[in-house]
């Protein structure tokens, strides 16, 4: 049995399905998870396994719906991915005051940027890390064609500049 860390009472454990609203997205239930409550203090504890999965469940549900984000799925997406507003903003492309926008509700994202913070997220684990001074740059540079030499080395496909 656990004890509680408030009154030092033992708390009763059962399944429970659990509103987790710490990722700041509105309806979402945990189904079935452990969850010890204090008849003592009204304290409880939720034991939630395997988080890092969790978090990859509902930020592929999140991108997987048909309509656009709102702005809690926008700031979760992007806590996901480990950006602060300011990375936010340079990856996207935008200003750190329309970021901020987007996820404060006054403006929404639009159409374009909404589909690319779902590639972002979708491709994130199979995407090499960029640095972002390199995209900083693209947005400077001027559009030149890409030459590119394409090889086959021991069985996978190298590029090479032209």
């Amino acid at each position: 049995m656990t004890t509680c860390l408030a009154c030092g009472s033992r708390m009763k454990t059962k399944r429970e399905n659990y509103r987790y609203a710490a990722v700041g997205l509105p309806g979402i239930t945990l189904e079935g998870v452990q969850v010890s409550r204090c008849g003592n203090c009204g304290e409880y504890e939720v034991a939630i396994p395997r988080i890092e999965d969790l978090h990859r469940t509902i930020a592929h549900a999140v991108i997987s719906k048909r309509e656009r984000l709102t702005p809690a799925e926008i700031r979760f997406l992007r806590k996901h991915i480990g950006w602060s507003g300011a990375e936010f903003a340079a990856h996207m492309g935008a200003a750190r005051e329309t970021v901020s926008r987007w996820e404060n509700g006054s403006m929404p994202m639009g159409a374009v940027a909404d589909r690319l913070l779902r590639m972002i997220v979708a491709n994130r684990p199979a995407a090499p890390a960029w640095p972002l001074e390199g995209l900083r740059q693209v947005a400077r540079a001027r559009p030149k064609p890409l030459r590119l030499g394409l090889r086959v080395a021991r069985g996978e496909w190298k590029a090479e500049a032209a």
